[in-house]
This record gives structure tokens, sequence and C-alpha cells, in this order.
């Protein structure tokens, strides 16, 4: 039989994890290809990419849907769990669809980011008003806007050390301290005196950038006064170049304020701007696909071959 829809994987994915209990992804895989009665070579069909099974791909993905609609949880890395309303849901012996998705408010925010169409449009109504570059980048931007979503999952997760810890990382991947011994480092939370984190700039040590990390719920807002209090502590190390970076957004006067500083640069990088960064440097990640998108070189056939 042919692989199902990732939204056909729906009803089995929690059908897997209806005890309650919480369950690592390979179990999840390997019961659902039981319930839905798939072989061997239904399980072993790949992408045209090569790089990965349909049906592993698919179910991720369905994951990733039920995990947004608040059905699913996973309050442990790479193990889920069904939530009071995946329950109610299978209860319900409803059909659990794109369609029944779109009744909590979370699955309706999650679209919105993700931009995508609504499920009932019909391919053809794409394929008459895209060209299929435009279908492809639009895709592109849909994965790439659940990636951040999934991946902002996982950092929330992490300790307040891990999250700073993970700041420093980011920095190095972005070639901040390249080639220094030790060149960035966590400072001890006891003594850090309002700074999270340092960045050696150069081999000599001339010049640091001082780290602010702020691991906030998602909900909250880092305001002015956050920013003063960062600020404060860069005049007592007598430094002129800081990074605040945040899981949440800063306020309009925040950015003001840092944006009128006199003396002392400091950059504030927010939620949006951290999950682009991580992504673009492979951070907490891993590249599934590479695509190459190639036109006709109309200069070489303009010359005489």
């Amino acid at each position: 039989m042919a692989v199902p829809k990732f939204f056909e994987f729906f009803e089995a994915f929690l059908d897997t994890l209806s005890d309650g209990e919480l369950h690592s992804a390979k179990d999840v895989r390997e019961c659902i290809a039981e319930e839905m009665h798939l072989s061997e070579a239904d399980r072993a069909e790949m992408l045209p990419s090569g790089t990965q099974s349909k049906f592993d791909n698919r179910v991720a993905w369905a994951r990733a849907y039920l995990d947004k609609a608040g059905l699913i949880e996973t309050p442990l890395r790479g193990k889920y769990r069904i939530t009071k309303i995946g329950k109610e849901a299978l209860a319900s012996k409803e059909k659990i669809d794109l369609d029944y998705l779109n009744r909590f408010d979370s699955f309706k925010k999650f679209h919105e980011t993700t931009s995508e169409k609504p499920a009932a449009q019909k391919e053809e109504d794409m394929e008459k008003d895209e060209s299929p570059l435009e279908v492809l980048d639009s895709a592109f931007q849909k994965i790439n806007a659940t990636l951040a979503s999934q991946l902002m999952d996982e950092v929330m997760k992490l300790s307040p050390t891990e999250f700073e810890k993970l700041v420093v990382k980011l920095l190095l991947r972005m070639g901040y301290g390249n080639g220094i011994d030790e060149a960035g480092k966590v400072t001890q939370r006891s003594k850090d005196g309002g700074i999270d984190g340092i960045i050696k700039e150069d081999q000599l040590g001339f010049s640091n950038i001082y780290i602010q990390a702020k691991q906030w719920s998602l909900s909250q807002t880092v305001t002015s006064p956050e920013v003063q209090k960062f600020v404060g502590a860069l005049q007592g190390k007598k430094a002129q170049k800081g990074l605040f970076i945040t899981t949440t957004r800063f306020s309009d006067g925040a950015i003001k304020y840092a944006s009128d500083l006199s003396g002392i640069k400091v950059v504030l990088i927010d939620g949006k701007a951290l999950m682009r960064l991580m992504i673009k440097h492979n951070l907490g990640i891993s590249v599934e696909h590479i695509y190459e998108i190639k036109r006709i070189d109309s200069d070489f056939f303009a010359d005489e071959l």
C-alpha cells in the first residue's frame, strides 16, 4: 500500500499514546506501522531526495501538528505523551484531521505563523495561482517556520545554565572568537554581576562581548529597565559591547533605549531572531535535504558554440 499522508497518521499516533505513558519516537513509529499494517517495503520507501523514508518523515510531521494543537506534549526530549485534549479527541470518535485540529486556537496561531493556505484549498488552485518555484519557496518558508517553532519548544526546556551555554555556542558557531583558546565562557551564576557570558573578539583579549541571556516565557516582554540594568553591568566592567538575547520580545521602549545609547553598543536579539540564527548556523538542528534550483543559461546559448 502507499504510505499514508501525514495527517492520516494523526489518529494512529494518538492511539499509540492512549495509555498516558511516555513513549519514544521509535516506539511510536513501530506501533503506528503495526496498527496501519504497513509492510517493510512501505516503511523503506524513500523521499525523492533519498535522505529519509516517507514513513519517518510523515510521522514526524504528524507529531508536529498534534503537538501544536495541544493533543500531545513532549515533557522530555524525544518522549511524547497524550494530553487531556488528546484523550478527549480519541473518545469523541470523530475523524481527527486538519479540520479537527483547526478547532484549537494554538493550532490556528501556528497556521498563521507558518502562513499556510487553508486546508480546503485544492492543489489545482495553487498550481493556477503560483509558479512551481513559488510553491517550492512557500513550502520552504513553511518548513522553516515549523522548525523554528519546534526549536523554540526545545530551547524552553533547557535549564537557565544550559540556555546560557547555548547562547555562547551560537556566537562561537557564528565565528566570534574564531581561533582563540577559550574564546567563550558562561560566568558563574552567583558571581555574574548581571553578565551571563563573555566572548573574546581578538587574540590578545583587547575586546570582549558581554552577554545577557534571558530565557523568559514567550508571553513576557523585556522592557527598558531590564536593558538599563544590563547597561549598568557593562559600565561596571568598563565594557563597550553588549549582547542581550532573549527567547521572547523586547518592548518598543527597550529597543529605543538601546538604539539611543552613546559610548556603549548594545545589540538586542529577540526570540524570532534567535531561532533564525540557530537555523542559519545549524545549531541544534541538522540538514535534512538540499535542493538545487537550476535555470537555462541564456548567455551560454547566445554565444557561438
